[in-house]
């Protein structure tokens, strides 16, 4: 139900895009975030879009585990999945993450934490200059280096698997 003090999230398609494999969950707290910059529609947009790169056998792990699940050993994400992870963050979100940054991040609650302190980071700092519009195809060339990495790893494990 909504009250006067809870708005409604407002439809947004280029965030519905970008967050079209999480949840319909994640999209609301994502659109409610925008408004309201709530922490709770933080946490919940953060673990939504965790739980879309974690492996489906895993994601009962994420409402079960908490704070204290680490990223590797108990939800399966390698290092450039983390990558991808951030790559959406990035997208969704006013923050930007060094690659430097990623490797202090060992469980779920690093992340929540880690992304909370870089959002308020960016609401506070000075607003920089609107990038041009051809810098789009670098996000572009970032994510088809994943894809095609992914795929030679996955035939590397086949390869891997016939020996």
């Amino acid at each position: 139900m909504t009250t006067a003090s809870t708005p409604t999230p407002q439809d947004d398609p280029a965030l519905r895009e970008a967050l079209k494999r999480c949840s319909p969950a994640t999209y609301y707290a994502a659109c409610k975030f925008r408004q309201t910059a709530s922490p709770e529609d933080l946490r919940v947009l953060v673990t939504g879009v965790i739980e879309r790169f974690v492996e489906r056998s895993n994601r009962g792990a994420i409402a079960a585990g908490g704070d204290a699940l680490r990223l590797r050993e108990d939800l399966g994400l390698d290092s450039l999945t983390m990558m991808e992870i951030v790559m959406l963050a990035e997208e969704v979100l006013p923050l930007t993450v060094a690659n430097e940054e990623l490797t202090q991040l060992h469980t779920l609650g690093d992340v929540q934490s880690f992304i909370a302190r870089k959002v308020a980071e960016a609401r506070s700092a000075p607003r920089p200059a609107p990038a041009p519009a051809g810098d789009d195809w670098e996000v572009s060339l970032v994510r088809d280096h994943i894809h095609h990495i992914r795929q030679l790893e996955a035939e590397a494990a086949a390869r891997a698997l016939k020996r």
